[in-house]
C-alpha cells in the first residue's frame, strides 16, 4: 500500500527546530522523487522541498539555508530538518511521491500539523 505517513509535528516557538519524518508501509516503492509540501490558512499549498532517488534535492526561496530534505531509499524513508523556525512556517505539511520523472505526485500522507510562535 503506498499510502504516505508523516509524523513528527507540533509546536514550536520561533529560532527552534523541528524534525518531520515521512515513510509508506509499502517497502517494494521506489519513488523518482519524495517531496514536502505546506499549505497555510487561506493560502495555496506549495512545494517546500524534493528529494530525488540519486540525491538531488531542490528547495523554495523561503526556506533555503534553514530546512535539510533527506532520504533513505530502503522503505523509502525521508526527512525534512527545520531549523531557525519562524512563525509564517505554520502550515500542514504534506510527504509526496511520485514514481517516475514525468509524472505527478499522486501518493500523499494526510499531513501533520506544524505551528510556530512568535
Amino acid at each position: 500500500q503506498r499510502q504516505m505517513v508523516e509524523s513528527g509535528g507540533g509546536l514550536a516557538q520561533s529560532g527552534d527546530s523541528l524534525t518531520l519524518s515521512c515513510t509508506t508501509a509499502d517497502s517494494t516503492f521506489s519513488p523518482y522523487a519524495m517531496a514536502w509540501f505546506r499549505q497555510a490558512p487561506q493560502k495555496e499549498r506549495e512545494l517546500v522541498a524534493e528529494i530525488t532517488r540519486a540525491g538531488r534535492a531542490t528547495y523554495a526561496d523561503s526556506v533555503k539555508s534553514r530546512f535539510t530534505i533527506s532520504r533513505v531509499n530502503v522503505k523509502p524513508t525521508m526527512t525534512l530538518q527545520m531549523n531557525k523556525l519562524r512563525p509564517e512556517d505554520t502550515a500542514v505539511y504534506y510527504c509526496a511521491a511520485r514514481s517516475i520523472m514525468t509524472s505527478p505526485y499522486a501518493y500523499w500522507g494526510q499531513g501533520t500539523q506544524v505551528t510556530v510562535s512568535s
